[in-house]
């Protein structure tokens, strides 16, 4: 693999996943008559409240001028609030309060999906992520891209826009650049080409006022910058400057870490069509214990709660864990809990479960195993969590 002159970090290949719109994408999955109408995700547009901002504006919402960060008073000038059974002779958008928890529910179905994918994964937000591919080739990176996608779309039930490159920056523009539902690889040889016409407002760290004072130098895309001296930069911007000028060359020599210990090992599998069958539910749900087990296993970490997913038609999804007294390292503990907690669902139809260890810790002392937990009672501590939409319909309140 051909790397840029002067840049001496490992060859890799860097996958950058950004969820389209997750917030509105999130709502929409729980009422599919929202697809295609203007969405708005915020705080502040309830009777009685005069403060408050958008948190996340669907595409249709943005052809009506409404943005992310922007005042709701002013998004809703720009697209008044459907009220039911009004006609305001224009445009209308549906406005929806921020539903975090359900947000990281579904975001926890995308990391279940990326963490099988890739060994090394940074998770940078409820939205974002870079993936390490080791060794992909670059012939069969497109193909991997619309494999990841699909997996995305069919696990989690929403978008993803996904950028591969040779290093993170330029991943991260790649995912940019095909917004929405985008796929965009870039080769080592093409970053530079890739790069040049990016105009300079859409680089990372560029606001309105670095990028205004950038047009006034001459500098209109990344090209322009790429192809000045780095000292121009530093001299106008400091070190934030060089780093500019770095981004803009495709010089970026960063590599994919995790960020700390993760917090929870998750693996889920969706069935091809819901099934009642409790012997192909425990079946899987078998599987899926032993998986996460095998990697808790593999990377030193001993776990305190054992937790299952069972998500029912058409997204209902309930989670059932216990806790145990102390952390533990022990396979068929979390493959006998599994099967006992998913007997709740014996007869209910299931489209996806999921096993998930958590409250890990990766302390090196010898741990004993556990196959009782007393609560002082004599029966198992069965930590059971049941969250429900404004609709009263069964959701996930966190999967924890």
């Amino acid at each position: 693999m051909a790397r840029l002159p002067g840049i001496d970090a490992p060859e890799q290949v860097v996958c950058h996943v950004d969820m389209d719109c997750f917030y509105a994408a999130c709502e929409r999955l729980r009422d599919p008559a929202l697809d295609g109408e203007p969405v708005v995700v915020g705080m502040g547009y309830e009777t009685g409240e005069t403060h408050g901002a958008v948190a996340t504006a669907s595409y249709e919402a943005r052809e009506h001028g409404v943005e992310s960060a922007m005042s709701i008073t002013e998004a809703l000038k720009r697209l008044p609030r459907r009220e039911d059974g009004t006609d305001t002779g224009g445009p209308t958008g549906v406005y929806r309060p921020v539903d975090m928890d359900f947000y990281k529910a579904v975001s926890e179905d995308v990391r279940s999906v990326l963490s099988r994918t890739a060994e090394t994964l940074r998770n940078v937000s409820i939205d974002e992520a870079y993936l390490d591919l080791g060794e992909l080739e670059w012939s069969d990176a497109a193909a991997f891209g619309r494999s990841l996608k699909h997996e995305i779309e069919s696990e989690a039930g929403v978008v993803a826009s996904v950028g591969i490159a040779p290093d993170m920056t330029t991943a991260k523009l790649a995912s940019d650049a095909d917004k929405p539902d985008g796929l965009v690889v870039v080769e080592p040889d093409d970053v530079r080409s890739f790069l040049a016409p990016i105009p300079v407002a859409e680089l990372h760290g560029v606001g309105p006022v670095t990028a205004s004072e950038l047009r006034e130098m001459g500098f209109e895309t990344a090209g322009d910058i790429a192809a000045a001296e780095a000292s121009v930069f530093a001299d106008a911007f400091g070190k934030r400057g060089r780093a500019l000028h770095a981004q803009a060359r495709g010089e970026d020599d960063r590599t994919v870490e995790p960020r700390g210990d993760p917090k929870s090992i998750s693996s889920e599998s969706a069935f091809a069509e819901a099934t009642a069958d409790g012997d192909r539910k425990r079946a899987q749900i078998e599987t899926l214990a032993r998986n996460v087990a095998e990697r808790a296993t593999a990377k030193n970490a001993l776990y305190r709660t054992i937790g299952i997913k069972v998500v029912e038609p058409p997204f209902d999804v309930h989670t059932r864990s216990q806790s145990l007294s102390g952390p533990v390292d022990d396979p068929e503990l979390v493959e006998r809990t599994a099967v006992e907690l998913l007997a709740e669902f014996e007869s209910e139809h299931v489209r996806k479960l999921g096993v998930r260890l958590s409250n890990l810790s990766f302390d090196a002392r010898e741990q004993a195993t556990i196959t009782r937990w007393d609560t002082g009672e004599g029966e198992p501590d069965l930590d059971r969590r049941w969250g429900r939409t404004a609709g009263g319909q069964a959701r996930l309140s966190r999967f924890e």
